[in-house]
C-alpha cells in the first residue's frame, strides 16, 4: 500500500505538505533554492524558502559565494515556521556558522523531520570551505537533524577516514551515525563499478541501496540537492525514511540519465 494519500475529488482534500527548504542560490538554477523548489514540487510538496547565501556561478562552475546576514536568515526562519506548519525541512549550503546557529535556533519551532545536504564545497569550480568550521556547523545542527547525506568525500572528511570502497563507506557511516545520533545516507556515486550504491544508516538499521551507474563521462550539476529535497519530500508526505531515501534514488538516477543542458558547461538534473 502506497504510504502517501492524495486527495480525492468531491471529498474532502489532504492538504499538500509545506516543505522548508534553507539553500543557497544557483543563479542557473540547476542545484541550490531554485533546483530544490523545482524537485519538491515536482512530488507534490509545497516549497516554502529561505536564502542563506548568494553565489557567483553558471553551469561552468561557481566562482564565489557569499553568506547572507545571519540575523535576517534567523528573522525569516522564526518568521514563517510561527505561520506555516511545515511537514518536512531540507538544509542546503549554509554558508556560515551563524548562519548554521540561526538554522539551528528557528527549528526548535519545529518537530518535522530535518534533511541535510553537508555542501562543503561545489563539483565544479574553486569555493573551498574549511572543514573545522563545517564541523563546528554541524554540531549546531546535531541536535535537530534526521539525516543527513554525505557524498564519499565529506564524509571521509567529517569521519577522518579513508572512504575508497563500499566497506570502507558502510564502516564510516555507521561512524558518523553513532557520534551523531542521527540516519545517515552516505552517497557512493563517485566509487567504480557497475552499481550505484548508497548506503543508510539508521540506528541498528544497514540498508544498501543499489541503482544501476549510468556513465556518458559527464559531471550532471545538481544531484545532491535533488536527493536530498526528494527525500525530505517523500517524508512530508508520509513515507518512512527507507521508502524516501529508496524512491529520491530512483528520481536522481533517471534524471541523471536525461538532464537538461541549460548553457555552455555541465548539464543539470532539473
Amino acid at each position: 500500500m502506497s504510504p502517501y494519500r492524495d486527495g480525492v475529488a468531491g471529498a474532502a482534500a489532504v492538504r499538500v505538505p509545506d516543505v522548508l527548504i534553507c539553500a543557497g542560490l544557483d543563479p542557473s538554477g540547476g542545484a541550490g533554492l531554485i533546483a530544490d523548489v523545482r524537485i519538491a514540487s515536482m512530488l507534490g510538496a509545497r516549497p516554502v524558502g529561505v536564502v542563506t547565501a548568494l553565489t557567483i556561478q553558471n553551469t561552468q562552475g561557481v566562482r564565489s559565494s557569499h553568506p547572507l546576514d545571519a540575523d535576517v536568515v534567523g528573522a525569516q526562519i522564526a518568521t514563517l515556521l510561527t505561520d506555516i506548519e511545515v511537514q518536512a525541512v531540507k538544509l542546503g549550503m549554509l554558508g556560515a556558522v551563524d548562519i548554521a546557529r540561526e538554522v539551528a535556533d528557528g527549528l526548535h519551532l519545529t518537530a518535522a523531520p530535518v534533511v541535510w545536504d553537508p555542501i562543503s564545497a561545489p563539483s565544479l569550480g574553486d569555493v573551498t570551505f574549511d572543514r573545522d568550521l563545517f564541523e563546528e556547523m554541524l554540531r549546531e545542527l546535531a541536535p535537530h537533524l534526521t539525516l543527513i547525506t554525505p557524498n564519499a568525500g565529506e564524509l571521509a572528511a567529517l569521519t577522518r577516514r579513508r572512504v575508497g570502497d563500499l566497506d570502507e563507506l558502510v564502516a564510516a557511516a555507521r561512524d558518523l551515525a553513532g557520534r551523531l545520533g542521527v540516519a545517515v545516507l552516505a552517497k557512493g556515486g563517485h566509487a567504480g563499478g557497475p552499481e550505484a550504491i548508497d548506503v543508510l544508516v539508521e540506528g541498528d538499521l544497514v540498508e544498501r541501496l543499489r541503482g544501476p551507474r549510468v556513465v556518458d563521462g559527464e559531471h550532471v550539476h545538481g544531484t545532491g540537492c535533488a536527493l536530498s529535497t526528494a527525500i525530505a519530500a517523500h517524508l512530508a508526505r508520509g513515507a518512512s525514511l527507507v521508502e524516501a531515501c529508496r524512491a529520491a534514488k530512483e528520481l536522481v538516477g533517471a534524471r541523471i540519465a536525461e538532464p537538461v543542458r541549460p548553457g555552455r558547461g555541465a548539464p543539470s538534473i532539473v
